[in-house]
């Protein structure tokens, strides 16, 4: 675990979701430095499904050896915050930290959503995160060091993150669009910053989604704890930055990330929004014994799909392309695809705005690539250039040469769009 430095000692960190999970891990690994935490979350009285409550987080907090102020706030209620910021400055003299961890979650697709879910959704993750943070930071302005940490993913604007459940996306999405505008509406001020685990965390809402047998492929909150800690340990010009807690935990110098599983050794699922698509992750659950409580829908299609990276590629594909890129490029690409995800598949740049799809192109194709599915998903995600897998053998290219040049012009876009 990454050693606590005593940084946050005497600081007041005002955390939503603080009675459970991440929101309880990241206040007591800042109550071993001394800090002053505020539990602001709705659970008063213990829940039958849900482990803990603002009451028992607070004795956690100060055995741990901080100050606990337990707080009864939905964050969708104005009043309930302004009472709980207010109850706050009162007990400790102001607030320097914001942690926005509060999140609702329903991964159902648009038909299958309630409304009253959608509106939960939003003013939780979106609406909720917004007005906390609005509320807090005229008190972080006065704070030597002030951060505000949303627990919200790097915005991917792939499709394969919208396509299953719109609804959450957005609500989430909201969160890190508070981080892109408040970092820059108060850069030099307040460092806000967003953080994402690698792979699933062991919490409550995890055990729900994934059902039984999901935790051991989980981590603990701990590395969510820690890579939040060092953050919250940095200088307020820090800010502006969308971090995966492995990632950062590996700029720190922690490299044995074992001590952060629940079962070491066993595979871990991948979290959302990252690399892996909504199928391989439900994949990787049925595989070791996690009956998932999501499943993307099946496509009605007759034809086969190869599914896993490489059609997740085409669906980011499918998002980039227009009239304009037909315009420029002019050619229409076959790839004919071996190793694991066997497929031949057409991308067709040189009618109407593009298509792409499965099989071979309706017209003849003006240049065929041949390559290993895995080197076709590297080279998309601009880990490998179309001239080096050529050079270096590859891909084997029939036809017009100038085309598979011209490609590289699309995956440069592609993975502006990603940033």
């Amino acid at each position: 675990m990454l050693q606590n430095t005593g940084k946050l000692a005497g600081c007041t960190l005002f955390i939503t979701g603080a009675s459970r999970g991440i929101g309880k891990a990241i206040a007591l690994k800042a109550a071993r430095d001394g800090a002053n935490i505020v539990i602001a979350a709705k659970t008063a009285e213990p829940h039958p499904k849900l482990p803990g409550t603002i009451y028992t987080a607070a004795q956690e907090v100060e055995a741990a050896g901080g100050k606990a102020l337990p707080c009864v706030v939905d964050i969708r209620d104005e009043q309930q915050i302004g009472d709980a910021v207010q109850k706050a400055v009162d007990a400790f003299g102001g607030i320097d930290i914001l942690v926005n961890n509060a999140s609702a979650i329903s991964l159902t697709g648009t038909l299958e959503t309630h409304m009253k879910k959608v509106d939960l959704m939003l003013g939780i993750n979106l609406r909720g995160t917004y007005l906390t943070s609005k509320l807090v930071i005229p008190h972080l302005l006065k704070s030597r060091n002030p951060h505000i940490l949303n627990l919200s993913p790097p915005l991917n604007l792939n499709p394969v993150w919208f396509k299953n459940h719109t609804a959450y996306t957005m609500a989430k999405y909201g969160m890190s669009m508070c981080v892109l505008g408040m970092a820059e509406e108060f850069r030099g001020q307040i460092a806000v910053n967003a953080l994402w685990p690698r792979t699933a965390i062991q919490t409550a809402a995890m055990d729900m989604l994934g059902g039984e047998g999901v935790s051991k492929q989980c981590r603990k909150a701990d590395i969510i704890a820690d890579a939040a800690y060092a953050i919250l340990s940095r200088p307020k010009d820090y800010t502006g930055h969308f971090l995966v807690d492995e990632e950062f935990l590996r700029e720190q110098g922690v490299k044995d990330f074992d001590q952060y599983a629940v079962q070491p050794g066993h595979p871990l699922l991948p979290d959302f929004f990252l690399d892996e698509t909504p199928e391989s992750l439900v994949e990787k659950m049925e595989q070791h014994g996690a009956t998932p409580a999501f499943k993307p829908p099946s496509s009605s299609s007759a034809t086969p799909t190869s599914g896993g990276p490489v059609e997740t590629t085409f669906d980011a594909i499918k998002g980039v392309i227009n009239e304009d890129v037909v315009k420029s490029t002019q050619g229409i690409y076959q790839f004919d695809l071996s190793g694991e995800h066997t497929g031949v598949w057409f991308l067709d740049l040189k009618t109407g705005s593009g298509s792409v799809g499965q099989g071979e192109p309706p017209t003849k194709a003006d240049v065929v690539m041949k390559m290993d599915s895995s080197d076709f998903s590297k080279m998309f995600s601009g880990k490998l250039k179309p001239t080096m897998a050529f050079m270096s053998g590859k891909l084997k290219i029939k036809g017009d040469m100038t085309l598979a040049i011209k490609l590289e012009k699309l995956m440069n876009r592609m993975n502006k769009a990603k940033l």
